[in-house]
């Protein structure tokens, strides 16, 4: 009897741990719904076998030569303009919908620290331990959708001029992504920030718009070898040959 009642707790306990963060980011859960919608209606992966899912923000949504870019690899893209992992954790079933075959799910994600805290009443900076946390209730439901053997790889919050001020944040959380991919053979930490830093050790102009925050032709390059480097090294069924 007591063993039934220990494992009903528990399950009870994982039910609401799944659903806590949910639950505290609720204020986020239609923020971008109008943009997702969009993307609900793409069907270009109906016609892959397999491919890469590249998942994200701005920087995911503006890579326009991504399928050149990544080639031979099959690329289906779907990023929004502003994504943070607090909304993200709303959407990313409705995202991994029918997508049974990617062979691999990349994320970047880059809004959930920016170094401008309070701008309004619903967008706020979240601490790395935050951002962390987030990254892996996402794993888990991909997992969920998925498979748990499904390849899922972080891309490293890129440093930026325009975010520099808060860099030690980002590179914090950063760093608690990474810790944690380590501890699972399915999930994959791609680096990228010692790419983009100059000799005085700070962002790279260069690989910037005028914005000073989203890619330039030369930092999408960049991101392609460094991405395509973090796949070669790595087994898994989706390689090309």
């Amino acid at each position: 009897m007591k063993h039934c009642v220990f494992f009903i707790i528990m399950l009870g306990y994982l039910f609401v741990g799944g659903c806590s963060l949910e639950y505290k980011y609720r204020a986020y859960q239609y923020h971008f719904d109008k943009d997702i919608q969009a993307l609900e209606m793409l069907t270009e992966y109906k016609e892959l076998e397999d491919y890469l899912l590249f998942i994200g923000s701005s920087s995911i949504r503006r890579w326009n030569n991504i399928q050149e870019d990544m080639s031979p690899y099959a690329v289906v893209k779907r990023g929004y303009g502003g994504a943070h992992f607090y909304d993200l954790i709303h959407f990313i079933d409705r995202l991994m919908e029918d997508k049974q075959e990617a062979k691999a799910v990349l994320i970047f994600v880059a809004n959930d620290i920016t170094g401008s805290n309070g701008w309004d009443k619903l967008h706020k900076d979240l601490t790395p331990n935050e951002v962390k946390n987030l990254f892996k209730a996402i794993c888990k439901k991909i997992h969920k959708k998925q498979s748990n053997k499904t390849p899922i790889y972080l891309i490293e919050t890129t440093p930026t001029p325009s975010r520099w001020a808060v860099w030690n944040k980002i590179s914090k959380a950063n760093d608690l992504i990474q810790n944690y991919t380590e501890q699972d053979p399915n999930l994959h930490f791609i680096s990228t920030r010692n790419f983009f830093l100059n000799q005085k050790g700070r962002p790279d102009g260069k690989y910037f718009v005028a914005d000073s925050l989203h890619l330039s032709e030369a930092g999408y390059d960049l991101w392609e070898h460094i991405i395509k480097e973090n796949l070669s090294n790595l087994s898994h069924p989706f390689q090309y040959e």
